[in-house]
């Protein structure tokens, strides 16, 4: 039974609730990608795929934290070094620029890098063009993740552009929507605090799930 403050017991059921949201006949294999564009989003990103019956993969970003709180995200950085401030944080804590995009590189050197080659034998996002893509997460915080796929989609040539979140935040849904084609969200939601009180049960999703998901999902594409 599902607690009064959460809205799924699991991953599982959100993506269900999800996958009711979808146009399936807009989509096809031919025409269409889904990217996880976090960790438990590449769950998210691998059950959507298998409904439309379309590619999948991973988009990676990276957080710059602040120099004065190192737990607090105050931009992102994704794998086309596109950067996305949180404009009213930098201002309240007066974060110089040059330290942002100092570390947005240092991010994409040491981190982001790294993943594509775990998760890519090191190559880029390829066959965005003119594609529709399905940028997928298992929640919407502060928009800046998801700011940063759009941007990144954008620079690789997606023709349209599609989020398929379970949960997010009213006001943060009428920011994303002005940049993206449409979204596909079950709950928008008032005061959204944080996702372990939609989900019963959130754990974090692990770097060995992900691999899985991603040595799959090459075995299948070759095929």
């Amino acid at each position: 039974m599902v607690g009064s403050t959460s809205l799924f017991v699991n991953r599982e059921e959100a993506v269900a609730a999800l996958i009711e949201e979808l146009p399936k006949r807009v989509f096809s294999s031919e025409n269409t990608i889904v990217l996880g564009v976090s960790e438990g989003g590449v769950y998210f990103a691998d059950a959507l795929a298998k409904e439309l019956n379309v590619p999948m993969n991973i988009l990676l970003t990276e957080p710059i934290y602040s120099l004065i709180n190192p737990k607090l995200s105050i931009a992102m950085v994704g794998e086309t070094e596109e950067v996305v401030i949180h404009q009213a944080l930098v201002h309240a804590f007066n974060i110089p620029k040059d330290y942002i995009y100092n570390e947005a590189h240092s991010k994409y050197s040491d981190e982001i890098l790294g993943y594509m080659r775990k998760y890519r034998n090191g190559e880029g996002l390829k066959n965005l063009d003119d594609k529709y893509v399905i940028l997928a997460d298992e929640c919407v915080e502060t928009g800046l993740t998801m700011m940063t796929a759009v941007k990144t989609a954008i620079s690789l040539g997606a023709k349209n552009i599609f989020i398929a979140v379970p949960v997010l935040d009213n006001v943060v849904y009428e920011s994303m929507v002005m940049i993206c084609d449409n979204i596909f969200c079950p709950h928008k939601i008032d005061d959204y605090i944080s996702i372990e009180y939609y989900y019963e049960e959130i754990e974090p999703f692990s770097f060995k799930e992900i691999e899985e998901i991603m040595n799959k999902n090459k075995i299948g594409n070759k095929h």
